[in-house]
């Protein structure tokens, strides 16, 4: 979460792009975005070289070539700026939009429009100098600026990006635990977070078997998957990829919920938080998920698109607002028995509203269920989460208070959770109870609150004590009267 004097930094950051005339908030996060590429390319290089040195072995750049060491921010951020500038225009900006030695790759498809359009290069020294005083030595800071970044399409009513806080996606990707056989897919990816999370869980867990060349080869080219439909998300996603070292994750312009996605059984594992941003038109939406959830809205037709893009025995993790979960309507009901009666919900975490301050209040729960087409919902398990170690105001500063470790370790081991009352914040809920409830998932229809009898003093206790308190404020006004002498 991205708090205090770096939010500032970023703030006149992108208050210097603005008066210097580049006012759409999709373009400001393009250009910002192609300078922290290019820093993290360097801050990549140097950590290898060190490497090498302290190793006693010779080494080979593999970024930079020795003809383009000038190309490197180490290099760029000294020169005078306007030498910097058209270093940058006419021969660093064209060597990252080529910079991937697959045309194909996603990487090349969607640079391959990428245009530089810092006008001037007073602005570009200025936005230079700012950035390199970024403090980008915290493991999720590059995440973190994004997240802030994405911020200002929302509240400029542009493009409607719904940011998921880096913590959430990682205690998602935690629970899930995603395998080196898995197939995963965001079918709205934004800037690709769900996807680099998974990638490095798997990094962590699975170092020696990605040694192996055919498994890193799949990791390489078939594991990832994501699609949006903003050019300016999947340049981000794809940079955001490379830069963690997947060189061709399948990322594409694609209106997932049309009937121009033909995918269908395709995927292991969806991750995902997608724009729940209204209602679409009918005749846009594929028969396939209509035929599931009668429906325009498109937080339910989502849902409807996972199962459907889902293997059997596929797992699903995704965000939800809190509508979704006790919804009235025929299309709201439809899609929770679809989910609970034919194939198997496992988890609801309900999340506290502050989760996503400053951007947005809405009240949000994420699901997690498997793909069956058969049912297997025996019973499911509820957490109330109240604190996700940040302040839940707009400020959203680091507490103490945290439930995400309790969530991830409860969820990991579930057989435990038996006998738990529901008076405590976790709990199973039978699935029979569930279907005469009108398949109703929201955990305040489950939870019971303990109630403890406060005993109150009585009457003439609480009167014997207001005389006494009487009595003693009469004795400190007579003695502050003969002090003033009246």
């Amino acid at each position: 979460m991205l708090v205090g004097e770096e939010r500032n930094k970023v703030d006149r950051i992108w208050d210097t792009f603005h008066s210097g005339g580049l006012t759409n908030p999709a373009t400001v996060i393009e250009q910002f975005n192609y300078l922290l590429f290019l820093k993290q390319l360097d801050d990549i290089e140097t950590k290898r070289e060190a490497k090498a040195r302290l190793l006693g072995i010779p080494y080979k750049n593999q970024i930079f070539s020795p003809a383009q060491q000038n190309y490197r921010w180490s290099a760029l951020k000294n020169m005078e700026p306007e030498t910097a500038f058209h270093l940058m225009q006419d021969e660093i900006f064209p060597f990252l939009k080529n910079m991937h030695a697959d045309a194909d790759s996603a990487y090349s498809r969607y640079m391959a429009n990428a245009t530089f359009d810092i006008p001037s290069a007073a602005m570009f020294s200025d936005v230079v100098e700012q950035i390199n005083n970024l403090d980008l030595s915290k493991k999720d800071s590059k995440g973190d600026l994004y997240e802030y970044m994405l911020s200002k399409l929302a509240t400029s009513g542009t493009n409607g990006q719904f940011r998921t806080p880096r913590h959430i996606i990682k205690m998602m990707v935690e629970m899930v635990q995603p395998r080196l056989t898995d197939k995963i897919v965001d079918p709205a990816m934004g800037s690709a977070g769900f996807l680099v999370a998974a990638e490095e869980y798997l990094r962590k867990h699975y170092e020696k078997e990605l040694m192996n060349k055919q498994t890193h080869e799949y990791f390489d080219k078939e594991m990832f998957y994501g699609f949006d439909t903003d050019p300016t998300m999947l340049r981000i996603g794809a940079m955001n990829m490379m830069l963690h070292n997947v060189q061709n994750p399948n990322i594409d312009y694609r209106d997932s919920l049309s009937d121009s996605n033909p995918d269908t059984d395709l995927y292991t594992l969806v991750l995902a938080n997608p724009p729940f941003k209204g209602s679409l038109k009918a005749e846009s939406v594929a028969d396939s998920l209509l035929a599931v959830t009668s429906t325009k809205k498109t937080e339910l037709l989502f849902l409807s698109l996972f199962l459907r893009i889902l293997q059997t025995g596929g797992r699903a993790a995704v965000i939800v607002p809190d509508g979704v979960l006790f919804g009235s309507s025929k299309a709201h009901k439809a899609i929770r028995k679809e989910i609970v009666e034919n194939n198997k919900l496992t988890a609801v975490i309900s999340m506290p509203g502050g989760v996503f301050k400053p951007y947005a209040g809405v009240s949000t729960a994420i699901l997690f269920f498997t793909k069956t087409g058969v049912g297997g919902t025996d019973k499911v398990w509820f957490y109330d989460m109240k604190a996700d170690g940040y302040s839940l105001d707009d400020k959203r500063q680091a507490i103490d208070d945290n439930d995400i470790p309790d969530i991830i370790a409860r969820f990991n081991n579930l057989e435990q959770e038996e006998g738990r009352k529901r008076t405590e914040q976790s709990f199973f809920v039978p699935v029979d109870e569930i279907k005469q409830n009108g398949f109703d998932l929201s955990i305040n229809k489950y939870k019971e609150i303990e109630y403890v009898p406060v005993e109150y003093p009585s009457t003439l206790e609480l009167m014997t004590k207001l005389d006494k308190l009487n009595m003693e404020f009469n004795t400190g006004m007579e003695k502050l009267k003969e002090m003033l002498g009246e």
